[in-house]
């Protein structure tokens, strides 16, 4: 939990309804509308990972030996990744400085 002046004890007291009524009270926080929602879209998860390790797409691509074009492509949806790329981003999500490594000594 995050510290501060939360008095988490009184929160975890509350119902479901009364953090409903108190997240509705919020004006800074309200729902989205349904046509707000529809306007929106979904964030590419490959672009979510390149950005979690905070690279630009030029960097990616070439750490990861992937044509940038791909890459663009997968992030703006105009493709999807196929089984062996999901396999790649897979292994990079979970060990981004072991795949790098691997990827730099089969070019060597």
């Amino acid at each position: 939990m995050p510290k501060g002046d939360t008095d988490w004890e009184r929160l975890k007291a509350m119902t479901d309804e009364e953090v409903v009524a108190a997240a509705l009270s919020d004006p800074d926080a309200q729902p989205l509308t349904s046509d707000q929602l529809a306007k929106m879209r979904r964030v590419s998860r490959v672009k979510v990972l390149r950005e979690r390790l905070g690279m630009t797409q030029t960097e990616f691509a070439q750490a990861f030996h992937l044509p940038i074009t791909t890459l663009r492509d997968w992030e703006q949806g105009r493709s999807t990744p196929d089984a062996p790329a999901r396999a790649l981003l897979l292994a990079i999500e979970r060990d981004p400085e072991v795949m790098r490594r691997l990827l730099a000594e089969a070019a060597a």
